[in-house]
């Protein structure tokens, strides 16, 4: 009996335009919640006032919702054969995210910045779910999930200022 070698057919790797067109669109996504990553952690140890321990706990829940979200988009980019840049000196020059005030922050002030910061990520995420949509429906999926973790960590965080 002959033995059968399997290969993976190499049909079955992304075209040089598919694996271009995800990282156009992912990208952005990476550096906008690597900057979540690093404004979130900045406004979970500056918070104060009588919300403190919520807030302080909740925040290190968005963080590492945001790192993870970033690890998924960046692995997506790479596993289709793309280097991305995600190096600190790139976030800070390439991330649309607002300003975060520096120093202690009310509890409240530190909510609505942040729910600013998901926002401003939330709209590069749309955008990429938007135009992944005739590229790569897996990179989609990728941008999809993101949105919807991003959505869910707003809700949580909205919900303790809203009237």
């Amino acid at each position: 009996m002959a033995t059968k070698t399997t290969e993976a057919p190499t049909t079955l790797a992304a075209s040089h335009e598919v694996a271009a067109g995800a990282a156009q669109f992912l990208t952005p996504v990476v550096l906008d919640l690597e900057a979540l990553v690093v404004n979130g952690k900045q406004a979970h140890w500056h918070v104060r006032g009588g919300s403190f321990i919520g807030i302080h706990e909740l925040l290190d829940t968005v963080v590492s919702d945001a790192q993870g979200f970033a690890d998924t988009a960046a692995e997506r980019v790479v596993a289709l054969g793309l280097p991305l840049d995600a190096r600190l000196a790139t976030v800070a020059a390439k991330s649309t995210l607002p300003a975060l005030s520096d120093g202690f922050q009310p509890w409240e002030t530190t909510v609505a910045q942040v729910v600013g910061l998901i926002d401003a990520a939330l709209v590069t995420v749309r955008a990429a779910v938007t135009g992944l949509d005739d590229i790569d429906l897996s990179s989609q999926d990728v941008a999809i999930e993101i949105e919807r973790g991003l959505t869910k960590d707003r809700w949580l965080l909205q919900a303790h200022i809203a009237a």
